[in-house]
């Protein structure tokens, strides 16, 4: 990606990131608001299974994704799901036009993962 769209991009990474920390603490102050507004916060929820024999059946999902904005640049979440369905990884990732989707690491601290994973559980990610 080049030094000025991926700066771009990092830039709304962070901006996202910033509203997750956000919709977090609001979750944890009143679990029932702070979950309506991560649900109304993301794009669409995505999920996917692994390989499978065609004509079988495809088998449940074992990775997702959560579209946070589009456009240039754009910002999702992805990761992988346990045996129950639910996040066990979730990664933040960027892109702008024509360029791949590129891992992103907030500038704040420690707690990043958690905070992702507290966002991505929200989510239900069964049949």
């Amino acid at each position: 990606m080049s030094e000025d769209k991926l700066k771009h991009a990092k830039e709304q990474g962070q901006a996202q990131y910033d509203s997750i920390r956000e919709l977090v603490a609001q979750l944890r102050e009143d679990e029932e608001s702070g979950r309506q507004a991560i649900h109304d916060d993301a794009l669409s929820v995505l999920v996917r299974s692994g390989w499978y024999v065609p004509g079988r059946e495809a088998g449940k999902p074992e990775e997702f994704e959560i579209l946070l904005c589009t456009g240039g640049p754009a910002v999702r979440l992805i990761g992988t799901l346990d045996n129950y369905r639910q996040p066990d990884s979730v990664h933040l990732q960027v892109q702008d036009w024509f360029q791949p989707w590129t891992g992103f690491d907030p500038a704040t601290g420690d707690e990043d993962e958690d905070v992702l994973l507290a966002y991505a559980q929200c989510f239900y990610f069964g049949e």
